[in-house]
């Protein structure tokens, strides 16, 4: 009898190391340990009751059978609109894609466009899942270093990487793992760059609404129709109206490449619950009640930024800039290197297994040395773990002298 033998194309991916860490933090929550969990990336609001009540809606409609693949027609139209009131686009219902989720969308823009052997060019650190889509269809990740720019990727950068067999860029502002948000006008040329060179990009906007001013929420929606051409946005629900469990996102793409996105959807998960799209497609409707409720969300953010940000700098041998956007600190932790510590694994290890405190390792992200906090967490959680860190660190510290 034959055993089970994973696909070449599936044994390319490697595991998420943001579920992993999770994954780490659950282990020891059921074994009784008071953890404090700051690997997770989603809102720790509640969705905002109003668009539970619209499911409930959608639900009371019978709401309950398949759509198109491309998703309601109300959704599409809904989304459109939005965005041409939030950022003045003029793009058509047929150039969106309804699909489960932020991932999901991007998986099916990676998926309908790289050929094996094509270069995408993935600035690091980058979301753990970027290159795994890539290799999964047998692209060749090419990796755009910019530490020295303060991870803020610019359109020479992207310029200098280009060769006859890129394909594609991925971008991500706000970033996740960083939290740095790349300027509008340099998110241009970067575009532009492209478009003149036959490159497309995927732009992951699920953290659209998350920009601290000064720092602008742009979209590439906003662009001349010419360089939208060149373009697919993936963005989500899930982040912007804190509702990761729902599984909704969708894409804005040229019609052509939407309509590969929607034929590859029609054969893999058909398209997002029913009821889901109404609810999104009437929250949408209701623009300035929506907003409101992330301009809460946002504002909450920023409060647990601006204390958290230089407890940690206070921690000696930690580095971290202050982020932009998202909700994420990354913390440079490669000041506490020595007899024993080696690795950025090795402090996050020392958090988990000493201090119950759990984030994520940098190497996931393609930055050894540095470490993801969320802050998308409690201001009481948040305390509690900087002084857990710092006095670990300062008992390890004592302990080497």
């Amino acid at each position: 009898m034959k055993s089970f033998i994973e696909s070449e194309s599936l044994g390319r991916m490697q595991p998420s190391s943001t579920f992993k860490a999770m994954q780490a933090a659950a282990n020891l929550k059921e074994q009784g340990f008071d953890v404090i969990d700051l690997t997770v990336g989603e809102p720790d609001f509640p969705t905002p009751q109003f668009i539970k009540e619209l499911a409930w809606e959608g639900l009371e409609k019978n709401i309950t059978k398949y759509t198109n693949s491309a998703g309601m027609k109300p959704f599409t139209e809904s989304l459109a609109h939005f965005y041409a009131q939030e950022f003045n686009s003029d793009f058509t219902s047929a150039e969106v894609a309804a699909a489960c989720g932020g991932k999901q969308a991007l998986f099916n823009a990676v998926c309908t466009i790289v050929n094996a052997g094509d270069e995408v060019l993935i600035p690091k650190p980058y979301w753990v899942s970027f290159p795994e889509m890539v290799s999964f269809v047998g692209g060749k990740n090419v990796f755009i270093e910019t530490e020295e720019t303060d991870f803020i990727l610019n359109a020479d950068q992207v310029r200098d990487a280009i060769t006859d067999k890129t394909k594609l860029l991925i971008v991500n502002s706000p970033s996740n793992p960083t939290g740095r948000v790349i300027p509008t006008d340099e998110m241009k040329k970067i575009i532009e760059v492209c478009a003149e060179k036959g490159v497309f990009v995927i732009t992951d906007e699920c953290y659209l609404y998350f920009a601290y001013p000064p720092a602008e929420v742009f979209s590439a929606t906003s662009l001349p129709s010419e360089l939208r051409q060149h373009v697919c946005v993936a963005g989500s629900f899930s982040k912007t109206f804190a509702m990761t469990g729902w599984r909704i996102g969708y894409t804005i793409a040229p019609e052509k490449w939407t309509k590969s996105m929607v034929k590859l959807q029609s054969h893999s998960a058909t398209h997002p619950t029913s009821f889901v799209q109404y609810a999104c497609a009437r929250a949408m409707d209701r623009r300035e009640e929506s907003m409101a409720a992330v301009g809460g969300m946002l504002a909450e953010y920023q409060k647990r930024r601006n204390w958290l940000i230089p407890a940690l700098q206070g921690i000696e041998g930690f580095k971290v800039a202050e982020p932009e956007g998202a909700f994420y600190a990354f913390i440079d932790v490669r000041g506490l290197y020595g007899d024993k510590f080696k690795t950025s694994a090795d402090v996050a290890d020392a958090f988990l297994n000493e201090a119950h405190t759990v984030l994520t390792d940098g190497a996931g992200f393609g930055a050894e040395g540095f470490l993801r906090l969320s802050y998308a967490t409690s201001m009481e959680n948040l305390h509690k773990a900087v002084e857990r860190m710092k006095n670990l660190l300062e008992k390890s510290s004592a302990q080497s002298v």
